[in-house]
C-alpha cells in the first residue's frame, strides 16, 4: 500500500451519479493492493428477521446514498479518506437458506479482513450478523465494550427455537464471553416488550439502557459523556440498527417503532464518542423497499461516514506515534 491513501472519485470531474456505487465512491479493496486501514464491507443477509424482510438490499442502498458524501467532515474537522486508506471490500456472500452456515461465513470473512489489518465498517443486512462480527473482533482484541443503538434490546433467547436471529445476537455474545460486561449499553430503546422480565434478563447480562426518551430529555452531549465514561479506554464495537431512528427519519426498516431518535441526535452522539477506541462498527437493518426518497439510506450513509471518520482519525494518530 502506498503511503498516500487513495481517496474517492473526484466529483468535480465525474458526476456523483455516474460510475460504480462503492461506499462514498471510494476505491475497491483490490484497487489498493488488497488491504486497507478501514474496509467497508456489505453483508446482504436478512434470513434472521422476525417481521419485514428486505435488509439484504440495505448495503447497496447505503452505497447508492453515499454518493453524496464529500471527503471533508467539518463536524469532526477531518478528511477521513486522506488520513487512512478506506476501501470498499464488496459483499460477503452468505447462504440465505441456512442461518448457522451464514453466521460461520460472516465470521470467516471478517477474520480474513481483520487479519489483514483492517478495521471493519459493515453494512447490513439484518442484526444477526453482529454476532459473528463480534466473535471475529474479540479474537483480535479480547472481550470488547459494546454500544448498541437500537429500538430493541436484541437480547432475547430464541425465536421459534432458533438461537441465531436478529433479536438474539447480544445474548449469544454475552454467553460466549466475547463482550466486556462492565461496558455494555443500549441506546435509543423504546416501544412495547413481551414482559418486564425482558428488562430484568437484560440487566443481568450487564447492559445499561439509555432510552430514546432519555436522549430527548437529556440531550446528545450529556448522553455521549455518560457513554464515554462507561466505555473508558476499552476497545469498542458500535452496532447501529437504523430503527433506532424514528420512522420519520428511517421508514425503510423491518421493525419500526414510534418515538425514536432523530438523525441529528444519532450523529451528534456518535461524534461525541470520537475519543473512544473504536475498533469496528456496523450499520444494519436498512430495508430500502419500505424507504421513501432514500431517507433511511441517506441517514445510514452519514452514520457510517461518522464512524469511519472516527476510525480514520485514530488510525492516523496511532501511525503518527509510530504504533
Amino acid at each position: 500500500m502506498s503511503t498516500q491513501p487513495r481517496g474517492p472519485v473526484d466529483s468535480s470531474r465525474i458526476p456523483r451519479y455516474a460510475g460504480p456505487a462503492t461506499f462514498a465512491r471510494l476505491p475497491r479493496l483490490d484497487e489498493v493492493g488488497g488491504s486497507a486501514d478501514v474496509a467497508v464491507v456489505g453483508v446482504p443477509f436478512d434470513s434472521g428477521v422476525s417481521y419485514r424482510p428486505g435488509a439484504r438490499f440495505g448495503g447497496n442502498a447505503i452505497r447508492e446514498a453515499s454518493r453524496l458524501l464529500r471527503p471533508y467532515n467539518p463536524a469532526q474537522d477531518a478528511s477521513p479518506f486522506a488520513l487512512a486508506q478506506v476501501a470498499d471490500a464488496g459483499d460477503i456472500a452468505v447462504n440465505p437458506f441456512n442461518i448457522n452456515e451464514a453466521v460461520d461465513q460472516v465470521e470467516a470473512a471478517a477474520d480474513e479482513l481483520l487479519g489483514a489489518g483492517s478495521r471493519l465498517m459493515t453494512l447490513g443486512g439484518d442484526h444477526t450478523i453482529a454476532l459473528p462480527l463480534l466473535r471475529s473482533v474479540a479474537k483480535k482484541h479480547g472481550p470488547v465494550a459494546l454500544l448498541h443503538f437500537d429500538a430493541h434490546l436484541d437480547t432475547w433467547d430464541t425465536y421459534f427455537g432458533a438461537e441465531y436471529t436478529h433479536g438474539t445476537p447480544f445474548r449469544r455474545a454475552v454467553e460466549e464471553g466475547i463482550l466486556d460486561t462492565e461496558a455494555l449499553s443500549h441506546v435509543g430503546t423504546r416501544g412495547p416488550l413481551y414482559g418486564k422480565q425482558d428488562l430484568t434478563d437484560d440487566a443481568k447480562m450487564g447492559f445499561g439502557i439509555v432510552t430514546s426518551a432519555d436522549v430527548y430529555r437529556r440531550g446528545a452531549d450529556e448522553v455521549a459523556d455518560q457513554l464515554r465514561q462507561r466505555i473508558g479506554d476499552r476497545p469498542l464495537y458500535i452496532s447501529i440498527d437504523i430503527d433506532v431512528l424514528d420512522p420519520a427519519h428511517a421508514p425503510g426498516t423491518g421493525t419500526p417503532e414510534a418515538g425514536g431518535m432523530t438523525s441529528r441526535e444519532l450523529l451528534e452522539i456518535i461524534r461525541g464518542l470520537s475519543s473512544c477506541n473504536l475498533v469496528s462498527a456496523d450499520v444494519v437493518e436498512v430495508a430500502p423497499a419500505y424507504d421513501h426518497a432514500e431517507i433511511t439510506s441517506v441517514a445510514a450513509s452519514h452514520t457510517a461516514y461518522e464512524l469511519t471518520t472516527i476510525m480514520s482519525r485514530q488510525i492516523a494518530a496511532a501511525k503518527a506515534k509510530g504504533n
